[in-house]
C-alpha cells in the first residue's frame, strides 16, 4: 500500500516557523492535503511534539516524533524516531549542547510552545537555530541508541547540507536514506550527486507556513500502517 508522508515540517517553535504553525493547524492542514504521515522537526527541539501527537491523536494521522538538528558541522539531520520516550531523552541532549545564546524575539521571532489546543503555554528563550556542539557522527550515534533514524536533510541544497558542508556522505554513517528538497527532483539531485542513487529518498516540505505542507506528492510503499514497517523502510537492515 501506498501512503502520502511529509517528514520534514515546522511549528511555531522555530524561530523561522510561521505562528499559525500551531499543532491542531499543522495536523488540520496535514489531513486537509491528505497526508498519511507527517513528522513535525522543529529546530534543535521537541518542545511541541507532545501537543501535536495528542491533536492527531483522534484524526487518523499518524504523527512520527521527529526534530532537525543542526550539528557542529552546520549539517541539518532529520531525527526521527519510534517513540516519543526516545524523543525526549535525545531533546535533552541536544537543548544541553546548544550555545547559551537567548533568542531575539525582534530577529528571529518568538518561539512558541503549545498546548494541544493551540493554546500558548510558553516560550522558549535559548535559540534554537544555533549549532550543538555535536558532531554529525555523535547525532547518528545518539538517533540510532533511542531506536531512531538520523536522515541527512535536503541534500541537494547549497545551505546545511551534509555533502557541501562535508564534501561527502561518511561511508561509517551507514546512512540508509537521504532528504531530496521539495523543489528539486530526483532525477536532477542524482544528476548533480550521481553517488545519491545508492541511498533510499524522500522527499519533503521543509514547510514553515501552513501552504507549504505538501499534497500527496510523495509516497512510502508499505505492507502495512505501522511505526516499525515504516523504519524497516526508512533504514533497512
Amino acid at each position: 500500500m501506498e501512503f502520502a508522508v511529509d517528514f520534514h515540517i515546522h511549528s511555531a517553535l522555530s524561530p523561522c516557523g510561521d505562528e499559525d504553525m500551531t499543532p491542531c493547524n499543522i495536523v488540520n492542514m496535514a489531513l486537509l492535503k491528505g497526508l498519511d504521515i507527517i513528522a513535525v522537526t522543529d529546530h534543535n527541539s521537541c518542545g511541541n511534539l507532545p501537543a501535536v501527537m495528542e491533536a492527531a491523536k483522534e484524526n487518523g494521522l499518524m504523527v512520527i516524533p521527529g526534530m532537525e538538528v543542526q550539528t557542529k558541522e552546520e549539517v541539518h539531520l532529520l531525527c526521527l524516531f519510534k517513540r516519543m520516550e526516545g524523543a525526549m531523552k535525545f531533546a535533552e541532549i541536544v537543548y544541553n549542547s546548544l550555545p547559551d545564546i537567548e533568542n531575539n524575539e525582534e530577529i528571529f521571532g518568538r518561539q512558541l510552545i503549545f498546548n494541544s489546543s493551540d493554546e500558548i503555554i510558553g516560550k522558549e528563550h535559548k535559540l534554537l537555530l544555533s549549532s550543538t556542539i555535536l558532531s554529525v557522527n555523535d547525532v547518528f550515534i545518539l538517533t540510532r541508541g533511542l531506536g531512531g533514524v538520523c536522515i541527512p536533510a535536503h541534500v541537494d541544497r547549497q545551505g546545511f547540507s551534509i555533502i557541501t558542508n562535508l564534501g561527502f556522505i561518511p561511508p561509517d554513517l551507514k546512512v540508509k536514506t537521504v532528504e531530496i528538497s521539495k523543489r528539486c527532483t530526483p532525477d536532477a539531485a542524482f544528476k548533480k550527486y550521481p553517488f545519491l542513487s545508492r541511498f533510499n529518498y524522500i522527499i519533503s516540505s521543509d514547510a514553515h507556513y501552513l501552504e507549504d505542507i505538501s499534497e500527496r506528492d510523495f509516497f512510502i510503499e508499505l505492507d502495512c500502517l505501522t511505526v516499525s514497517e515504516l523504519f524497516n523502510k526508512l533504514d533497512p537492515k
